[in-house]
């Protein structure tokens, strides 16, 4: 089996669908790969690239299932026990056999297998999603490490349990869709959740090329061990937000960054750091993250301040 195929990519979709001709599963928040057994097995990311030499605890082939390919994403979690993406991207490029060891180690992968394209040489592409699921759940994949995660007939249900628990969203796919390797379909509808968070403002960007055009907020959450660095917000910034911001922060100038921890340089660099007592909404991709992801910005909280989150920390913990 030389051809490399493509994984089948979902749409964005608009609402959660309702009826017996859809089920719903979590959406991992990994590296999308599909797995070929055929003697070994052999690692390809959705874009093509064999990835094998990356993942050594997940190469050990489940016992009688030759010339079998298998679709699923490669998670791992992070200290706060949610699947992160970031935990694995250290992996991802690296190639040297030691440095790859101790990263298996101390970042131990799982292969979260949902879907199966080729079973014991039948190609079963053609076959619709449930019979699919049907035949994978037929297989046994713990001696490889591997897992199928459970899928769901309350779409509404599982959307709002990820959202509760802080994981990425849902996949929600119709029973009868075959597989179209490469192809993104209508028949399988993905939904990311976003969450909105308040955070202090403890610097900020000016547009490449001009130094009073503000481009991107540093942002920070006020915490029982100080202002803790969050990430850096662009998105949701235009020129009438630019021009608010830019007043708002005019007059609050410092020498140095006001965040308790370390700023990453290709964050630091170029900043305008500035005293924390503007405090900003901020929507955000996924919860339970040391930075943000995909965040988006979405306005001044006049009506709250830096000594108002300091007290609601103090009231949680």
């Amino acid at each position: 089996m030389t051809t490399v195929m493509l994984p089948m990519l979902a749409t964005p979709g608009t609402h959660v669908p309702p009826g017996e001709e859809w089920r719903h599963e979590v959406k991992w928040d990994g590296v999308r790969a599909l797995a070929t057994i055929d003697g070994d097995v052999t690692l390809v990311s959705r874009n093509g690239n064999r990835i094998t030499p990356a993942w050594p605890e997940l190469v050990s082939p489940p016992a009688g299932l030759a010339d079998t390919v298998l679709d699923g994403e490669i998670i791992a979690l992070n200290d706060r026990g949610i699947p992160d993406f970031r935990v694995l991207a250290e992996r991802m490029h690296v190639r040297k056999s030691a440095t790859v060891a101790r990263l298996a180690a101390q970042v131990p992968a799982t292969y979260m297998v949902f879907d199966v394209l080729r079973l014991r040489g039948e190609d079963l592409c053609g076959l619709p999603l449930e019979e699919r699921r049907r035949r994978l759940a037929g297989t046994d994949l713990t001696a490889a490490g591997w897992q199928v995660p459970q899928e769901y007939d309350d779409g509404a249900m599982l959307f709002e349990a990820t959202r509760t628990q802080g994981l990425e969203g849902i996949v929600s796919k119709r029973i009868d869709s075959r597989y179209r390797p490469g192809e993104r379909s209508h028949h399988w509808l993905k939904f990311a959740h976003r969450h909105r968070g308040t955070f202090v403002v403890g610097g900020w960007r000016p547009q490449t090329g001009s130094s009073d055009r503000l481009a991107a907020l540093l942002v920070g959450e006020v915490t029982p061990d100080g202002l803790l660095y969050r990430g850096r917000v662009g998105s949701g910034i235009g020129p009438r937000q630019s021009r608010t911001l830019a007043v708002a922060l005019s007059s609050l100038g410092r020498t140095g960054s006001p965040f308790t921890d370390e700023v990453p340089r290709v964050d630091a660099e170029g900043t305008i750091w500035v005293e924390p007592v503007v405090v900003v909404d901020v929507d955000t991709h996924g919860l339970g993250y040391d930075r943000l992801r995909q965040p988006s910005y979405q306005g001044i909280r006049a009506d709250l301040s830096v000594d108002d989150l300091a007290i609601q920390v103090a009231g949680d913990s």
